[in-house]
């Protein structure tokens, strides 16, 4: 199981993490004719307080994904009313040692969000940290992924 240790970073708990046109989605390009986007490597913020993986809607244009459905979600400032969002599905990829990508056979729906106001492009919720082990060391200022 590959480890990846880092220290904090002044806006968190930061990695990088790749996102790629989901498998099926690459199929329907090739078949199209379609050239299929590059992977896109993003700063992504661990947070265990949101429940989905939030994307960046730049990352979405990048990868030129297509919806595959909605789904309301309650944050801190939408209050008793839930907002909704567009949902993608995509692969994802933890960048860790030497610049290997781990997890890259994961497909996983991803909320489109709009993160331009942070120094991030993506909320890495639990339904991606649940794929590993996690450890957040505030004393020496470290975290630990495990995948």
């Amino acid at each position: 199981m590959p480890i990846l240790t880092l220290p904090l970073e002044p806006d968190g708990a930061v990695i990088n993490i790749g996102f790629v046109v989901s498998g099926p989605r690459q199929d329907a390009m090739r078949k199209a004719g379609v050239p299929i986007p590059a992977p896109v490597v993003v700063r992504g913020l661990v947070d265990t307080g949101a429940s989905g993986t939030c994307v960046d809607c730049t990352v979405i244009k990048k990868l030129q994904l297509v919806p595959s459905g909605t789904i309301s979600i309650h944050t801190p400032s939408t209050g008793p009313n839930p907002k909704t969002c567009n949902q993608f599905d995509v692969g994802v990829g933890i960048v860790m040692d030497n610049n290997q990508i781990h997890l890259s056979g994961l497909v996983i729906p991803v909320i489109e969000s709009d993160l331009s106001a942070q120094n991030i492009q993506a909320l890495l919720g639990r339904d991606l940290l649940e794929q590993g082990i996690l450890i957040y060391d505030g004393r020496r200022r470290l975290l630990t992924l495990a995948f």
